[in-house]
């Protein structure tokens, strides 16, 4: 299956690239998706990416399909083919 990951923010500089497209096995999760980020581009961990590879930092997540309601908080759950992936990083402050 193939999902398409959409970056935004300090991701996209860090990429490059507004979109990518993934190629991932049937039974893939969002976790899969988050290893295949920090492989192809290290320079998110740290950044967006947990030191472990695996995992996103607090306030980075995946949005499924542009519906904020709906993000992809569990990266043990499976995306499905034809998803689009928003890569955000919520900014808190005060």
């Amino acid at each position: 299956m193939y999902v398409t990951v959409e970056f935004t923010g300090a991701a996209r500089g860090v990429v490059g690239q507004k979109t990518i497209r993934v190629e991932l096995d049937d039974q893939a999760t969002y976790r899969e998706i988050v290893r295949h980020l920090a492989r192809s581009y290290p320079p998110l961990i740290g950044l967006l990416i947990d030191q472990d590879g695996e995992t996103f930092l607090s306030g980075n997540m995946f949005v499924i399909n542009g519906d904020l309601a709906t993000p992809a908080m569990v990266l043990d759950e499976q995306p499905h083919p034809g998803d689009h992936l928003i890569l955000m990083s919520l900014v808190t402050g005060g």
